[in-house]
């Protein structure tokens, strides 16, 4: 199974059903941003280099964003709601000791804070995680001065 995600956010809102762009100028707060939200995820993770996995397994339940960062498997949860607290599949995937996850994150519309391996951040911190490069002493740098 595959998510599909538009390269532009602001297409993706002109597409949507429902006025949801009077909605928005309107400054509504009852609008459902899950899959804005999840669309500006998958761009920003992108554009740090990321590859992008989604998770769906019918007993432990769906993660949307499996990223690979020094050597690890980060799952990522983005939640546009008030219970961004409620993530039965990540806390799934967490505790299955075969899958070894040492942190997992949610991002959501509230503060910084941590319970147990979830790490919660506001969602405009998701331009912060960046995917590590190699350590400067594993990158070949060629010398031509020979060549002057």
């Amino acid at each position: 199974m595959m998510e599909l995600f538009l390269a532009d956010v602001g297409l993706l809102v002109s597409m949507y059903a429902g006025d949801i762009q009077i909605r928005i100028l309107n400054q509504e707060q009852d609008i459902n941003f899950g899959s804005v939200y999840e669309n500006v995820a998958a761009q920003e993770l992108k554009a740090h280099g990321f590859d992008l996995y989604y998770f769906n397994n019918k007993k432990q339940g769906e993660v949307d964003f499996l990223v690979e960062r020094n050597g690890d498997v980060l799952p990522i949860e983005i939640k546009s709601g008030k219970d961004y607290a409620r993530h039965a599949a990540l806390d799934n995937l967490i505790v299955n000791k075969a899958y070894n996850i040492k942190e997992a994150y949610v991002f959501h519309n509230g503060n910084v804070s941590t319970e147990g391996k979830i790490v919660y951040y506001p969602v405009y911190m998701l331009m912060f995680v960046d995917k590590p490069g190699l350590p400067e002493e594993l990158i070949y740098h060629p010398d031509f001065s020979v060549l002057e």
